[in-house]
């Protein structure tokens, strides 16, 4: 799909975040390959980032166009960027960041629940130690394919799943077990987390979760919901890009930046939060983010 986009901060961000054994990032080839279940189950699909757009291969034809959609919702590819540009170009803090990279869009997912456990499995952690729990738990709990990936485990496979061998298995406390166990039986009962899903319903549902407070709610509205005004601002690195002490002073900063405070987020995450990525160059940097709970 062709579309303007910042390949850098957008493969950083991936590389930073793939879990191992489900997705695989080679920021020099400027590729993202995994499993994304197109409607007949998983099946192996590349992306090709570059700063025209994003080329998504699947195996097999493609004759419903599903590899656009895909790479539209992976990659924000279908947002215009000129109202975000005329709200926020001449913020002093935001206006520097947009001329530097005019064409950088918010990040979704193909998979809304491994977005969601992905973002409990963070609280208090490092990038870098949440993508090792996700592992684990897709090790365990996963699908294996004849390509050599493994499928993100499905809602009900984690739900069904005895609470205590799971936490032995992630190795995480008891809180943070319980939390990824009870949003598998949320969304096994039905929670939708994809663009579409109603904002504010799924933040309720998500908060009801012992365990599960505004900063995963946040982060899940970002990247599972792809809602626009989403802003993790108990976040560590919002806060260090910011230069600010304290969470609620990046509450305050974005209540100017509304409603595309999902793009302020990523531009400032991106401005502190990852290397640029080039063939030779350093490796993203993975950092503590706001716990909760």
């Amino acid at each position: 799909m062709r579309a303007p986009l910042e390949p850098g901060p957008a493969l950083a961000s991936l590389a930073a975040r793939a879990v191992p054994g489900v997705e695989e990032v080679d920021v020099a080839a400027g590729t993202v390959r995994r499993l994304v279940d197109l409607g007949a189950g998983p099946v192996p699909v590349t992306a090709r980032v570059t700063a025209a757009g994003v080329h998504v291969r699947t195996d097999g034809p493609d004759a419903t166009g599903a590899g656009d959609r895909l790479a539209a919702r992976w990659f924000g590819l279908d947002d215009d960027l000129a109202p975000v540009h005329d709200a926020l170009a001449h913020d002093p803090t935001l206006g520097p960041l947009l001329a530097a990279r005019p064409h950088l869009r918010v990040p979704g997912h193909p998979d809304g629940f491994e977005a969601a456990v992905q973002a409990v499995l963070t609280q208090q952690v490092s990038l870098r130690a949440g993508r090792t729990t996700g592992g684990r738990l897709a090790a365990a709990y996963g699908r294996s394919h004849a390509s050599g990936l493994t499928a993100f485990p499905l809602p009900g496979d984690v739900a069904a799943a005895d609470p205590v061998a799971l936490q032995a298995v992630l190795r995480v406390p008891h809180v943070r077990a319980r939390a990824v166990h009870a949003l598998a039986v949320a969304c096994a009962n039905g929670l939708v987390l994809a663009p579409g899903a109603p904002v504010g319903e799924v933040r309720t549902a998500l908060l009801a979760i012992p365990g599960i407070g505004p900063w995963t709610a946040d982060v899940v509205e970002l990247r599972a919901l792809g809602h626009r005004d989403a802003y993790p601002w108990g976040d560590l690195v919002l806060r260090r890009a910011l230069g600010v002490p304290d969470a609620r002073d990046v509450a305050a900063a974005g209540r100017a930046w509304s409603p595309w405070r999902a793009f302020a987020a990523t531009h400032l995450w991106s401005s502190v939060g990852y290397a640029e990525e080039r063939p030779g160059g350093s490796a993203p940097v993975a950092h503590a983010v706001r716990p909760d709970g």
